[in-house]
């Protein structure tokens, strides 16, 4: 991962905690900057599209079975199984995608995000979480996409997920959405900040000043 110029970030949380909306706001905030470049990582499932998803854009849709033979030819990052559906990322697509530099995003659960943290420490987790419970519960019921059995199974999903915070570097509370958004700018600056990312960006222009003296 040192090696890697783009930086790679989780984002993990409960669904219904706005991590979704996050992502695409920042993405729409930098997209006219071509120097401050980011993907959100798409990945592969086998649930089936919701209302104005895209294959190939929002997720790469397969069947079981495909899902399993890609399984076995070792393609995925990092795989798991939530609500009965397979969710997987391409480990090369990732790699390439940083040696360029640009930054990428993985919408990924605490299940894929051990993984990736496992074969990449240097990665920077965020987990989302709501102000309340019962905020969380009511974003759910807004969407009017699920039945109540199918939300009650996410709420207590939900609360399985959120135990896992702790083993992420970085929490937002997505209470104010703007707040939010700024939080997790900021987060982003400070990891193209660090000094190993520096150096390599600016490697010619050190080796210019500390060769002046």
């Amino acid at each position: 991962m040192a090696s890697l110029l783009g930086n790679l970030f989780i984002l993990a949380a409960p669904s219904g905690a706005g991590k979704s909306s996050l992502i695409k706001a920042l993405m729409e905030k930098y997209a006219s900057n071509s120097n401050n470049a980011m993907e959100v990582s798409v990945s592969h499932t086998t649930r089936k599209p919701r209302p104005g998803e895209v294959d190939g854009q929002h997720y790469h849709f397969v069947s079981r079975e495909q899902f399993e033979a890609l399984i076995e030819q070792g393609v995925f990052f990092e795989w798991a199984e939530v609500f009965g559906n397979y969710y997987g990322t391409s480990r090369v697509t990732i790699e390439q995608t940083l040696h360029r530099g640009i930054d990428v995003f993985l919408d990924i659960d605490w299940q894929g995000a051990r993984q990736v943290q496992k074969l990449m420490p240097d990665t920077c987790g965020i987990f989302i979480l709501p102000p309340s419970i019962d905020v969380l519960e009511q974003r759910l019921t807004n969407r009017g996409q699920d039945s109540d059995e199918v939300i009650a199974g996410r709420m207590k999903e939900a609360v399985a997920e959120m135990s896992h915070f702790s083993e992420f570097s970085h929490v937002i509370v997505n209470d104010d959405f703007a707040t939010a958004l700024n939080d997790l700018e900021a987060i982003v600056i400070s990891q193209r900040l660090r000094t190993m990312k520096q150096q390599m960006r600016y490697q010619p222009l050190l080796d210019e000043l500390l060769g002046s003296a």
